[in-house]
């Protein structure tokens, strides 16, 4: 039964896959920055609309938040869509393959949905890169019913359950006073020397840092005018570690630095904080049957050695957290160009990456089916301790 249900989703694959190249390709031209993929959002949901899902548009209080589903099986999955890129260097973490992928593995799904025991659900997920999409539909109650989750997302090599570690977004400002910089700068307050500080602070905390932590930063406003002291200044930092509890301890000792500056300059400072992105954590079933069925397929996983690997951040964590899932990568051999590079966003409309998108749908698909026909698996994911 699982293998005519696989061939059944295969068969569907195929008759769609030019209309998911399609989808990847115009999304990697059109790239649009986090919550404003008007055009993406309305292609997947279009794409999905016209092959029989029942598509909510603008979800969870976001306009390019979307949840299409198919089938009524008792297995409930999503598989998550991402469409947002980076400023200036495009979609040079692919999304528009994850995007395509997760259609294309819905589309699949569904085919034999019912068959299988499965209600497949695609959600379109905006703005991973920093604004936390699915943070925001996981607090609006998006994921509750769902079963388990999924996607894949595009790397130099596939890996099956790659290290992705728990990150917080910092907005930091710093408030002085304006004076002639030349004729008296005894009457002001520096606030760029307050950040100048807090930089200098945080190089020399590194040396206290776990392996697996991570600080960088930009100064987003340093100045208006060469013969001004700068009286306003403003950085963008982000801070990582290995779980959401080694976090705490990281973005502390980050605030004593930040607070340094202005205590050696007198200046006021403000920190904004984003809600963090937790570490992903990968279900073991679903891993192991997504791992059979890329291989099947020919997909090769490296041995990445052992010890402390660390690596980027998701919002995919915080899903993880609350629903059984899976994050691979899925290789598109852009060495030795790698994520957030102009290079790798040019691999990310390629004959591989279009091969990726193909091999990431149709084992998404295949991992569904596999968990749902699982009795061990399914009983656990459907009645979760």
């Amino acid at each position: 039964m699982t293998q005519v249900l696989k061939d059944a989703a295969k068969q569907r694959l195929e008759s769609v896959y030019g209309e998911m190249l399609e989808l990847s390709h115009r999304i990697h031209a059109n790239p649009e920055l986090r919550f404003k993929e008007e055009k993406a959002s309305a292609w997947v949901a279009d794409l999905l609309e016209s092959h029989g899902f029942a598509v909510e548009r603008g979800v969870c209080e976001m306009p390019t938040a979307l949840i299409a589903r198919a089938g009524n099986g008792p297995l409930h999955v999503a598989i998550c869509a991402e469409y947002d890129c980076l400023p200036a260097i495009g979609h040079a973490c692919g999304h528009n393959i994850i995007a395509a992928a997760a259609v294309g593995a819905g589309i699949a799904a569904a085919a034999v949905a019912d068959d299988g025991g499965l209600t497949v659900s695609v959600f379109g997920t905006p703005a991973e890169e920093g604004g936390g999409g699915k943070i925001l539909m996981l607090n609006h109650g998006a994921f509750e019913n769902e079963h388990a989750a999924m996607m894949v997302h595009p790397a130099p090599f596939d890996a099956l359950q790659p290290m992705m570690i728990a990150v917080q977004q910092l907005e930091v400002t710093y408030t002085g006073k304006e004076a002639h910089a030349s004729a008296s700068p005894q009457q002001g307050v520096n606030a760029a020397d307050a950040l100048t500080v807090a930089q200098v602070a945080i190089g020399l905390t590194r040396q206290h840092l776990r392996s697996t932590d991570r600080v960088h930063g930009i100064t987003t406003k340093g100045g208006d005018a060469v013969n001004v002291i700068p009286a306003h200044t403003s950085a963008r930092y982000a801070v990582r570690a290995r779980t959401l509890d080694h976090l705490g301890d990281v973005r502390a000792k980050i605030q004593r630095c930040f607070e340094a500056g202005a205590l050696a300059t007198g200046s006021e400072l403000t920190v904004t904080e984003g809600e963090p992105y937790a570490q992903m954590v990968h279900d073991a079933d679903i891993s192991a049957a997504y791992l059979a069925n890329a291989s099947a397929l020919g997909r090769v996983f490296p041995d990445l050695g052992s010890g402390d690997r660390s690596a980027a951040s998701t919002d995919m964590g915080n899903v993880s957290l609350a629903v059984p899932s899976i994050h691979p990568t899925i290789g598109i051999n852009s060495l030795p160009a790698v994520n957030h590079q102009p290079e790798f966003a040019e691999h990310c409309a390629s004959a591989v990456a279009d091969q990726a998108v193909y091999d990431g749908a149709l084992a998404m698909a295949w991992t569904a089916i596999d968990i749902a026909q699982d009795d061990a698996v399914r009983d656990r994911l459907l009645s979760p301790s």
